[in-house]
């Protein structure tokens, strides 16, 4: 009976797929032409053809499903040609494996088959095809084959998205991408800039970090497109050598430790977390069951950094450790015993003190702090009068800015290890004592609070990386239940439920959906005119490609003629935007003005930080600058249904209007997202724009 039912469920899931699949792709082939309604003669035989295909695989599928001894002869005859392919069928198996990213991001046609069936139904082929080749003996393929593929198929997608950034093209990618490689370059490049040596400049970003993300500008000459290949090297680098620590007591298993190492990095990117905290908990556990005389100030001082980094990370550390310390530790007729409780508990104390007293520390340390002009307007005065930032709850609920909302994000991401982890607690193939799983379940519902929290402060709740230290803390619970107990009970899958092994293929699978969805290329403006018609597409400008390199050269050779002119007039040019112009050289000889940076408006205006807008507005007011660099501004007012509406109306009460009001656009270079004002010729009163 279980058989049958199981046999119903994948036959209806492949006829479900395959029936959407071929939905999506009529959508395609729709609009193309007039010989048969709106299908042009290619596109309808192709869209016949692939209906015929996804019938075929149905009744194939039947088939084999309800009558596999029917199919053994072919079944037998695939095995005999994968075992002739020898060394090859390796070298074929890579090819099957990275042929999705290849096609999905590297080709134009990633743009057109963007259908979320039709990719799906792509990436389960490329798993049958991969599980069948690196199979040994004489099946077909098996679940660990199966879990194998799955796992780093996920881990190809999730590794492939930072690197569609990777491009020379001048201009920021993002809201705030090209600033944010400003950000970076002024801990180790600020000799970049036409600025006083002894004056700070302020950026939006903790020293760790500026740290990471700044470490290339150490080598002369650096271009745009190496310090976008070194950013999306930092947000995978910290996240495998948290896997490496993790699971480096399986390290004589080198494929072992090899797929342990890409479920963390899966796993985490769902996130996705901030590479210094990953690169912190990557320190509590190279220090989980180290001598206490080198773990206690070590910890203490990890504890220390974190808090420096963000103030919500100030106990993660020693938490993490403590729990790690006590759930970990051996039993004793099942008990704990006292040593590894004085480990746990002064370990823990250690990472939390550090973190909650050594700002404290390191100020009598260093005498009196300094406060330095930028800091003392937006970081003392602006916050004592400030009122705090709203909590925008309906945010842990399906919404616009983050379409399923974080409640619903976040059970998608955790529910599978969730289901395997209470297995394993339930199955008692993870022994643990009740004072163990106390350490293990308070941390996380700590966390998990904070989190929530934290991800309803206006400006977060678009993704779930402020749940980054509850994220962490379940990979630490997973390390602790696969060494006492998962690890056996993994090598021996076969005697397992076949429910909990559909659940494990989920558990590979679904972090990297979201990345699988994401693959798309940038780089095909010049083949805009079949893309529209293909993908639906209302303009050009809804494919969000990067200009043509003529395009871009334009633009900058515009921008560098009224940075010019603006300066030859003895006013001051304001870089509000596209600061990265400054870094790498593209725009010359520009005295910078660090004040008035995009991020650090919209910081202060979320928080309706009223004392650091003065005097930006007497700036405006008296026409400081002769030109301003800034994105498009625009005034709309707009709701909770729309994408980031509350962050976009706090953006219009505190900046666009007033400057709007100021100043007046000269010149907008739509293509590559630029808006170059000039002040107003007539005074004006913006007195009633005025918050």
């Amino acid at each position: 009976m279980k058989q049958n039912i199981c046999r119903f469920f994948l036959f209806a899931l492949i006829s479900y797929l395959m029936i959407q699949s071929s939905q999506g792709f009529q959508r395609i082939a729709w609009g193309t032409g007039l010989w048969w309604g709106e299908y042009s003669l290619k596109w309808g035989m192709v869209y016949i053809l692939y209906v015929l295909f996804c019938v075929c695989v149905i009744v194939f599928a039947g088939n084999a499903i309800w009558r596999p001894k029917k199919f053994q002869p072919l079944f037998d005859e695939m095995i005999v040609i994968r075992e002739r392919l020898g060394i090859s069928r390796w070298l074929l198996a890579l090819l099957v494996l990275i042929s999705p990213v290849w096609f999905f991001q590297y080709t134009a046609w990633g743009l057109v088959f963007s259908d979320i069936y039709i990719r799906i139904l792509i990436w389960s082929l490329v798993i049958f095809l991969f599980a069948f080749l690196i199979k040994k003996g004489s099946t077909l393929s098996g679940w660990n084959e199966y879990m194998a593929a799955a796992l780093l198929t996920s881990s190809e997608f999730v590794i492939a998205i930072p690197f569609m950034n990777v491009t020379g093209y001048p201009f920021s990618l993002g809201w705030s991408e090209g600033n944010r490689m400003w950000d970076y370059s002024i801990l180790f490049g600020r000799q970049l800039y036409d600025y006083p040596a002894d004056q700070e400049i302020r950026v939006l970003l903790d020293i760790g970090r500026q740290f990471v993300g700044g470490l290339p500008f150490i080598i002369p000459g650096l271009t745009i497109e190496m310090e976008r290949f070194w950013i999306a090297l930092t947000v995978l680098i910290p996240y495998l050598l948290l896997g490496l620590a993790i699971f480096r007591f399986a390290r004589t298993n080198l494929k072992v430790w090899l797929l342990g190492t890409l479920w963390v990095l899966i796993f985490l990117k769902q996130g996705p977390i901030h590479p210094p905290l990953v690169l912190y908990a990557v320190a509590t556990v190279l220090l989980w069951r180290k001598p206490l005389w080198l773990a206690l100030p070590l910890i203490a001082i990890t504890g220390y950094i974190a808090e420096a980094s963000r103030f919500t990370w100030v106990f993660a550390p020693g938490i993490w450790l403590g729990m790690l310390e006590l759930a970990g530790a051996s039993l004793y007729n099942k008990k704990i015993n006292i040593h590894s409780w004085v480990r746990a508990i002064s370990l823990g104390l250690a990472g939390m003190a550090g973190g909650q007293f050594g700002q404290k520390v390191a100020g009598l340390f260093a005498g009196n702090v300094q406060v330095s002009p930028a800091t003392s307007v937006s970081s003392v005065v602006s916050v004592v009068s400030a009122p705090p930032e709203p909590l925008l709850w309906y945010r842990l609920l399906p919404n616009e800015t983050y379409g399923v909302g974080i409640l619903l994000g976040l059970l998608i991401a955790i529910v599978p290890l969730i289901i395997v982890l209470f297995y394993l607690a339930k199955t008692r193939k993870w022994h643990l004592n009740i004072w163990q799983a106390l350490a293990v379940i308070l941390p996380l519902l700590a966390f998990l609070v904070v989190g929530l929290i934290v991800s309803t402060k206006i400006g977060g709740g678009g993704d779930l990386h402020n749940m980054d230290m509850f994220l962490i803390g379940l990979v630490f619970a997973t390390v602790i239940a696969w060494e006492k107990g998962g690890w056996e009970w993994l090598s021996n899958l076969a005697l397992a439920p076949v429910w909990i092994k559909l659940v494990l293929l989920l558990f590979f699978s679904l972090p990297g959906l979201t990345s699988l969805t994401d693959l798309r290329p940038h780089n095909f403006a010049n083949d805009v005119s079949w893309l529209i018609t293909l993908t639906n597409s209302p303009e050009k400008s809804s494919l969000d490609m990067v200009p043509p390199r003529e395009v871009s050269e334009r633009a900058l050779a515009v921008i560098q003629e009224q940075v010019d002119l603006a300066l030859s007039t003895g006013g001051e040019v304001l870089f509000m935007d596209q600061r990265q112009l400054l870094t790498f050289g593209y725009i010359k000889n520009v005295p910078l003005v660090p004040e008035y940076e995009k991020k650090i408006l919209m910081n202060e205006a979320l928080g309706s930080r009223a004392a650091y807008f003065q005097p930006f507005y007497a700036d405006l007011a008296a026409h400081r600058f002769s030109l301003i660099v800034s994105e498009l501004l625009r005034t709309p007012i707009k709701d909770s249904s729309y994408q980031f509406g509350e962050e976009n109306n706090a953006w219009v009460k505190w900046v666009s209007n007033v400057v709007l009001c100021y100043y007046e656009p000269k010149i907008t270079l739509k293509e590559v997202g630029v808006q170059l004002l000039v002040p107003k010729a007539e005074p004006v009163d913006c007195s009633a724009q005025l918050p």
